[in-house]
């Protein structure tokens, strides 16, 4: 399964409504049990349990990193495309186009022509790299920081009562 608008893979999933949380034992169950079980037990399951939820934030964080850092490879790469294809533009036709126009008007006048209509071409080029980086941006696991929130929220909650 994956996200539509990040492309990372999905790895939360909420139950439906009214569905238990699969792995989540009966409250009446939890609270009994809890309170057979010594504080030194209770300390060691927490950090058990924090241990492995900080560990699969890193990884969420670590997928959504690498997806955006894809996206923000390939706006470079066009930027750059955009780049080489006005030095090669500049050299090639340059010449071709002067010395066409230049048979109906004075030369410097061909000349102006043609850099504009490159430099024109090289700008939609670099735009649309430039785009392409911003939809990549900002770097921030958004799906990561999310759970950790909820979790922080959660745990606020199940200290509360």
């Amino acid at each position: 399964m994956t996200s539509h608008t990040t492309g990372v893979p999905a790895q939360r999933t909420a139950p439906p409504p009214g569905a238990p949380t699969p792995g989540t034992p009966d409250p009446a169950a939890t609270t009994a049990e809890l309170t057979d079980v010594s504080t030194g037990e209770l300390v060691r399951r927490l950090s058990a349990q924090l241990s492995e939820l900080f560990r699969r934030e890193l990884e969420l964080a670590r997928t959504e990193l690498t997806a955006k850092g894809k996206r923000a490879g390939a706006g470079a790469g066009l930027a750059g495309a955009g780049g080489v294809v006005a030095l090669f533009g500049v050299g090639a036709l340059i010449a071709a186009a002067i010395a066409g126009l230049a048979t109906v008007m004075p030369v410097w006048l061909s000349a102006l022509i043609v850099g504009v209509v490159l430099l024109l071409v090289a700008g939609a080029l670099a735009l649309v790299g430039r785009s392409r980086l911003r939809k990549a941006t900002p770097p921030v696991p958004e799906q990561a920081v999310q759970g950790v929130q909820n979790d922080v929220a959660a745990v606020r909650n199940a200290v509360h009562r």
